[in-house]
């Protein structure tokens, strides 16, 4: 059986890898919509589901941090999280100038996002027993 207070972080990686995903889904949704037409509006939806996603980045790092504490990989790879999320947002660049590249790394990035995300979130499903039962007992 998993220790509450531990277990009460892994929902919280749950959550927030949850959050995440679906937050870059709806991010891509709404730049696509504003980069067809759609006006101001999408962009500020855009805005919004950053907030979003950076809110369930950082629950995934705090969750992750205590319960892999100890597991200095797993705590090593919850930094690499939060440095990877603080580079998504750097290579947002000069999106008025054109032949703007660097944006093209903003975008590839928040795929690499929403797959860590997403591969946090089946983790704490399986350890909390929601997928295929708990691997800690």
């Amino acid at each position: 059986m998993i220790a509450p207070v531990r277990r009460v972080f892994w929902w919280l990686v749950l959550a927030g890898g949850v959050l995440a995903v679906l937050a870059v889904l709806w991010q891509a949704f709404s730049i696509a919509a504003y980069v067809r037409g759609a006006g101001d509006g999408a962009l500020d939806a855009h805005g919004l589901g950053s907030l979003f996603v950076h809110i369930g980045q950082l629950a995934i790092v705090i969750g992750a941090i205590v319960v892999f504490w100890r597991n200095w990989v797993g705590v090593g790879t919850a930094i690499g999280f939060l440095v990877l999320s603080v580079a998504q947002l750097a290579f947002l660049g000069d999106t008025e100038e054109e032949g703007g590249w660097v944006n093209g790394l903003h975008g590839f990035l928040a795929l690499v996002v929403l797959l860590a995300g997403l591969a946090y979130a089946q983790r704490a499903a399986r350890e909390l027993g929601l997928r295929g039962g708990s691997r800690l007992t």
